[in-house]
């Protein structure tokens, strides 16, 4: 049976309890299943087709590798992804349920929101930091249409120009407004991001070939690197860097997949989202920085910088509308959704899905973020921190549902506190997840953050990936060792 709302109709969780349980966090029913094959492909575009996934996309470029080399160890690290995105977004998938829902398997009823904030925390900072960047693109929108407006740039009000806390809090409120209109009003417009998107970047590049010709067409945009074994190495580490990259959304895609048709809308659809889509984007990235170096003098990797210094009114007008767009749509699919969830899943009472995603804005808006942009040592500390400590959480995840837990799930105890439940634990904490995460996390965490201080050579972004296999070995050997002693008890009795 399901529940009637305005939004995405659920199954009605008999007996469950009132702290694990809302309309929000309640299973999909069959019928609110709507998002098929091109919903999560252009959820995927609305997630690679921004500002900073442009950046992305062409400093693998820059790392030294010739243009065929970056795009194997594109293909290697998105394949990577891909087969990932489909473990995490499988149980989400057949039970119908978000990420802090689906974390209560591991780490407990309680143990769970613990989980579900340290994803909170990484989709707040961003989500405030991607508003800040879409405000720049409006910022340079109202001054193309009305010049005198440049007289309001040159104050400071708490690190901001009057016209940038204009465009910022225009930013802010444009997103809540659509953001807060429901999960479908959200299918609807991401499915409009993604594609739009594309428009203007085949656009944008057939200007460039234009105007440079076909001779600055090149996909190597540094010098090689010395030795083969260098080479290799830098392969790996471009591969590592795109695995990281979706890193956060490595965790909390089963808050989209949930609305999936069935598994193979959601392979297909991550299949033509992902390493389809972003060797494609990629593609066009480097096309467009190649042909910077000789129309402008210099690689460009901001496209917003692009279309400003092409100088005509309607590129910049369409152009900063265009990444506006773009930016709204990762903010949706990366770091919205995710924590608004995340914070309902605290007090799901008082908090539903809409009111977490307004306490979400308000956080991102305290953070700061033109501040916090502004000190690369702070944007390296964060992501070593918060990006080491995905890791753990997705390989424990990862290691209970199919190793330990072999994909079966009683689905109505996710959402009681009686201590018969199956992830009722310890009092709703699953202490075996939280060793496991405590040791990988403060492992990855630590070699990330000796490596950035120069301690130790650098490990980079493989952070996630060794916190992701020592979490799901340590969490594996202590569920195999539990399990054990059970047995030889029930064997003694």
């Amino acid at each position: 049976m399901s529940s009637k709302s305005d939004e995405v109709p659920t199954l009605v969780i008999t007996g469950a309890h009132p702290k694990l349980y809302n309309h929000d966090l309640a299973p999909t029913a069959p019928e609110g299943r709507t998002w098929g094959v091109f919903s999560l492909f252009a959820m995927w575009m609305s997630d690679v087709h921004s500002v900073g996934g442009y950046t992305f996309a062409a400093s693998l470029f820059f790392l030294g590798l010739t243009g065929w080399q970056v795009l194997i160890s594109m293909l290697i690290g998105i394949t990577a992804v891909y087969f990932l995105m489909n473990l995490i977004g499988r149980p989400s998938l057949r039970y119908g349920i978000p990420f802090p829902v689906m974390a209560r398997v591991s780490f407990g009823v309680m143990g769970a929101n613990l989980a579900a904030m340290v994803r909170g925390v990484v989709g707040i900072v961003w989500y405030g930091v991607q508003t800040y960047f879409a405000s720049k693109a409006v910022e340079v929108l109202v001054v193309t249409l009305v010049p005198s407006a440049a007289d309001l740039t040159h104050n400071s009000i708490v690190g901001l120009s009057t016209l940038a806390w204009f465009s910022f809090l225009f930013m802010w409120l444009f997103q809540l407004v659509i953001f807060l209109s429901g999960m479908e009003r959200i299918r609807r417009f991401i499915d409009f991001c993604g594609p739009v998107v594309y428009v203007v970047m085949f656009a944008l590049a057939i200007w460039m070939l234009w105007q440079a010709g076909f001779s600055s067409l090149s996909l190597q945009l540094s010098p090689p690197a010395a030795s083969n074994a260098a080479t290799i190495g830098v392969m790996a580490n471009a591969a590592m860097l795109i695995v990281a990259y979706f890193a956060a959304l490595l965790l909390n895609f089963g808050d989209f997949a949930r609305f999936g048709t069935d598994e193979k809308a959601m392979k297909t659809g991550n299949l033509l989202g992902l390493p389809v889509n972003f060797l494609v984007f990629s593609i066009i990235t480097v096309i467009v920085t190649a042909g910077t170096l000789k129309v402008f003098g210099q690689a460009i990797m901001d496209p917003v910088l692009i279309v400003e210094k092409i100088g005509n009114p309607i590129i910049v007008v369409v152009g900063s509308i265009t990444f506006i767009v773009a930016t709204m749509g990762i903010n949706i699919v990366a770091n919205f959704v995710s924590p608004a969830y995340d914070i309902s899943n605290l007090n799901p009472e008082r908090i539903n899905f809409k009111t977490g995603g307004l306490i979400t804005s308000i956080l991102s808006v305290l953070v700061c973020p033109w501040l916090f942009v502004a000190s690369p040592s702070a944007i390296t500390l964060f992501v070593s921190i918060f990006g080491s400590a995905l890791g753990p959480m997705f390989g424990i995840m990862i290691a209970d549902y199919y190793l330990v837990k072999r994909q079966i799930v009683v689905l109505d105890d996710l959402y009681t506190m009686s201590p018969s439940g199956e992830f009722y634990y310890d009092g709703g904490w699953n202490h075996k997840a939280l060793i496991a995460m405590a040791v990988s996390g403060a492992l990855s965490i630590g070699l990330s953050l000796a490596g950035a201080y120069g301690l130790m050579f650098n490990v980079g972004d493989w952070g996630w990936l060794i916190g992701a296999s020592v979490g799901a070995f340590v969490y594996t050997a202590l569920s195999k060792q539990g399990s054990a002693v059970v047995a030889v008890a029930t064997a003694g009795e």
